[in-house]
C-alpha cells in the first residue's frame, strides 16, 4: 500500500475525540455558513481541526442539507475585461459567504448559453447568476418555468431578478459631462442593440443632450459589439469626415472608447485636444492610458452582492448608482 493510500482521511469524529466534545459540537464550530463563535472551546476545536489537518467535506455536506455550497456563472467571454472583473466580483463574494463560484463560458451564441446552463446545472449547483442576458432570451424565462434559483447581472431581460448598475444614470453622467465641457457635437457609441446595458445608457445620454438643447441625429448613434475593434471601425466612420466629425464620443464601454482613441489616433487627433472620449466601467486599464480615459465607474462587488441576494427571489431589480471619473480625455470645448 503506497503513502497516499495510509493516508488517513480525518473526520469529525477524529476532531470531537481529540476535542473531548461531541461531533454535533464540533460540526456546529467548523461550519463556515454561520458566524465563528469565539468561545474557548470553538478556539480549541478550530486549533486542534487545523493540527489534525482536517478539511471540511463540502460535497458531503451539500448532499446532506440538499445543497452544494457551489454557484455557477455565466459569461460570454472572460477575455473581456468587464466579464472578467464581474467573476471575480461574484466568485470574492460568494467565498467570504462560505460558497464557491465557478464559471463558464458560452459567447453570444444562444445555443452555446444553453448548453453551458445545463452544463452547471448538472454540476448540482445551488443557483445560477448570468451575465448573458439578450431582451429576446428565453433562457432566463425557461430557468423561472423549470424553478431553478437564478440572478441577471449586468444585463436583464426585465422579469428575472437581477442585479445591475444603473445605466440610465450612468449615461446620463457621461453625456452630461461632456455638455457640461461645452460640447454640442457629440456621438454615441452604444453595445449590442439586444442589451438592455446598451440601451439604458443610450437613454440616460439622450436625456442630458436634450437637457442641453443639443440634438442628437440617428448618424451619430453607432450600435455596435462590446470589443475594441468594434470601437475602432465605428469610431473611424465617425472621424473620417473632417467637416461633419464629433468634437466627443460617448463609448458605452472601456473597450469601445479605447477602439476609439486608435481610431482618433489614425486620423491624426489628440484626444482630449481635438476629441473627447469618455468610457463606461472604467476598467483598470483606463487609467493607464497614455491620455487616461475619463470613465464611468461600475460597482462591481455592490452588483455581485445583490446578484447572491437575489438567488431565489421571485424577481425584482437592484441597481447600483455608478460614478464618473473625469481624466485627461476631456477636456473643454476650444481649450
Amino acid at each position: 500500500m503506497d503513502e497516499q493510500q495510509e493516508r488517513h482521511v480525518v473526520t469529525l469524529k477524529d476532531v470531537a475525540a481529540a476535542s473531548g466534545v461531541s461531533i454535533s459540537t464540533v460540526s456546529r464550530v467548523l461550519d463556515d455558513r454561520t458566524r465563528p463563535s469565539r468561545s474557548s472551546t470553538a478556539e480549541k476545536v478550530r486549533r486542534i481541526a487545523d493540527e489534525l489537518g482536517y478539511r471540511r467535506n463540502m460535497f458531503a455536506s451539500g448532499l446532506r442539507r440538499g445543497a452544494t455550497g457551489t454557484i455557477g456563472v455565466l459569461v460570454p467571454r472572460l477575455t473581456d475585461h468587464v466579464m472578467a472583473l464581474m467573476f471575480e466580483a461574484i466568485e470574492r463574494t460568494a467565498r467570504a459567504r462560505g460558497s464557491f463560484a465557478v464559471v463558464a463560458t458560452c459567447g453570444d451564441d444562444p445555443a452555446e448559453e444553453r448548453r453551458a446552463t445545463e452544463t452547471l446545472l448538472d454540476r448540482n449547483v445551488d443557483g445560477l447568476i448570468l451575465a448573458t442576458a439578450r431582451l429576446d432570451d428565453m433562457l432566463p424565462a425557461s430557468l423561472r418555468d423549470r424553478g431553478v434559483p437564478h440572478s441577471l447581472v449586468l444585463r436583464t431581460d426585465g422579469v428575472s431578478p437581477s442585479a445591475l448598475g444603473d445605466d440610465e444614470a450612468g449615461g446620463y453622467f457621461a453625456a452630461r459631462h461632456l455638455v457640461d465641457l461645452g460640447h454640442r457635437e457629440i456621438a454615441v457609441i452604444t453595445g449590442p442593440w439586444f442589451t438592455s446595458s446598451a440601451r439604458d445608457r443610450l437613454a440616460g445620454a439622450r436625456r442630458a443632450l436634450a437637457e442641453g438643447g443639443i440634438e442628437l441625429p440617428d448618424g451619430r448613434v453607432l450600435s455596435t459589439g462590446y470589443g475594441i475593434e468594434s470601437g475602432h471601425i465605428a469610431g473611424r466612420s465617425l472621424l473620417d469626415g473632417a467637416a461633419s466629425r464629433p468634437t466627443a464620443i460617448f463609448a458605452a464601454n472601456d473597450n469601445l472608447a479605447i477602439g476609439v482613441v486608435a481610431a482618433a489616433s489614425a486620423a491624426g487627433l489628440t484626444v482630449g485636444r481635438d476629441l473627447s472620449v469618455v468610457g463606461y466601467n472604467d476598467i483598470p486599464l483606463a487609467a493607464m492610458l497614455p491620455v487616461p480615459l475619463t470613465s464611468v465607474r461600475t460597482a462591481f462587488d455592490q452588483i455581485a452582492a445583490s446578484a447572491l441576494d437575489l438567488l431565489g427571489a421571485p424577481g425584482g431589480i437592484t441597481r447600483a448608482l455608478p460614478t464618473l471619473i473625469p481624466r485627461a480625455s476631456t477636456a473643454a470645448l476650444g481649450r
